[in-house]
């Protein structure tokens, strides 16, 4: 496996300045980056899979982030499947707090137990360190203004279109 294709997944529900972010980030890192949108069994999603997909294709094109990205979705099995299938050897996560590091510790030793596959884990942007998807999610809900946490596709969406969802 190459280590100059690596894999971002995450709900990204909906992708925040944080994700954008870590995205970037990786983006400089890699030759080729797959963001990938997989489903978390353990969270109920706000916006379907094809949505929070053009999401993240319309804010990563607006930001103009290098290199070669893929954004695709996965739902048919463990993530290291995927990983094999395009044939990369990292997995990049980020990491906002030490509640995240317990969660994606056992996951990233697990992942290379399976397929030799590495978990790349990036800190945020401290402007970012506190956003959660969760978070905006609420906000939002309760009529507040995302914008200062997520990219401008994903607030005029929150503000207009996902009023109805």
């Amino acid at each position: 496996m190459s280590s100059r294709i690596a894999v971002v997944p995450g709900s990204f529900d909906p992708p925040t300045l944080g994700h954008l972010d870590v995205i970037r980030r990786a983006a400089a890192l890699f030759d080729e980056l797959h963001v990938l949108v997989v489903h978390n069994p353990g969270k109920e999603a706000m916006l379907p899979i094809a949505q929070r997909l053009s999401l993240l294709e319309r804010s990563i094109a607006d930001d103009g982030m290098p290199g070669t990205i893929i954004v695709g979705a996965w739902s048919m099995g463990l993530l290291v499947d995927y990983a094999r299938d395009v044939d990369a050897g990292v997995l990049v996560k980020g990491i906002r707090s030490q509640v995240d590091v317990a969660y994606e510790s056992p996951m990233a030793i697990v992942n290379r137990h399976l397929a030799d596959i590495e978990t790349v884990f990036l800190l945020p942007d401290p402007a970012h360190a506190l956003v959660s998807s969760s978070l905006v999610r609420q906000v939002s809900s309760l009529g507040g203004d995302v914008s200062p946490f997520v990219p401008p596709a994903v607030a005029e969406f929150l503000d207009t279109g996902a009023r109805g969802i």
